[in-house]
């Protein structure tokens, strides 16, 4: 397929670099958490992932850090079960959480689930970003509508990041990307750009890591949430 521009987003070439350097640093697991208690409290700086099952959160993960099987891929919808920690050299730590949306994991777990993440996302004073992963060839659905309120509701800075886009043509992604843009413009703790990558090719990995990296620098520099 044909690939654009992955975002609208203009990150300077010290901003790119600043980003590759983040995320060429050893990456290494640093703990799952599937109740309130066992969350750790490593780290300065958090940035979690959420997305529905299967949306490639994993991948994505892999894809910035650079390492194959930092994070555990599937293609069964609904295996990350915990949310996952990792950690590198610098203060940040990144966030797999558990993927929704995927009805056969069973009720009671998905209802445990929603009760850590929930807890997390309430209580964690690090948490600087919600990424939020949507599917470009299918847009944004009602499971990440009822997210998107959520973290609204939480005052929960998140922003959109467009998965598996090198599936798309060109003039498709665009209207994709125009679409998610559109929707959460008004949403008021929405950060107002979408980031569309693909962990296959390598699109746009540059950018969120640029992205990720401007974001620690405001953290880590007196900046608010």
């Amino acid at each position: 397929m044909t690939t654009v521009s992955s975002t609208a987003a203009d990150f300077s070439k010290a901003e790119i670099e600043a980003g590759r350097r983040l995320f060429a640093t050893e990456w290494r697991f640093l703990s799952a958490a599937g109740s309130v208690d066992a969350l750790p409290g490593a780290g300065e700086v958090e940035v979690a992932f959420a997305g529905r099952s299967n949306v490639g959160k994993s991948s994505l993960i892999n894809a910035l850090t650079g390492r194959r099987a930092l994070a555990r891929t599937s293609s069964t919808p609904g295996r990350t079960q915990q949310l996952i920690f990792f950690a590198g050299a610098s203060p940040l730590v990144l966030v797999d959480l558990p993927g929704y949306g995927y009805a056969a994991a069973g009720k009671s777990k998905a209802a445990a689930w929603g009760k850590v993440v929930e807890a997390y996302l309430r209580t964690s004073k690090k948490l600087a970003r919600v990424y939020l992963l949507i599917d470009a060839r299918h847009g944004i659905k009602r499971n990440d509508e009822t997210v998107l309120t959520a973290l609204d509701k939480a005052a929960i800075s998140h922003e959109i990041v467009l998965t598996k886009c090198d599936e798309l043509r060109e003039a498709d992604l665009t209207e994709s990307r125009d679409k998610v843009a559109l929707a959460v413009q008004k949403r008021p703790a929405a950060f107002p750009r979408v980031i569309a990558t693909s962990a296959r090719t390598g699109q746009g990995i540059p950018d969120l890591r640029a992205a990720v990296a401007r974001l620690l620098r405001e953290r880590t520099s007196g900046g608010s949430r």
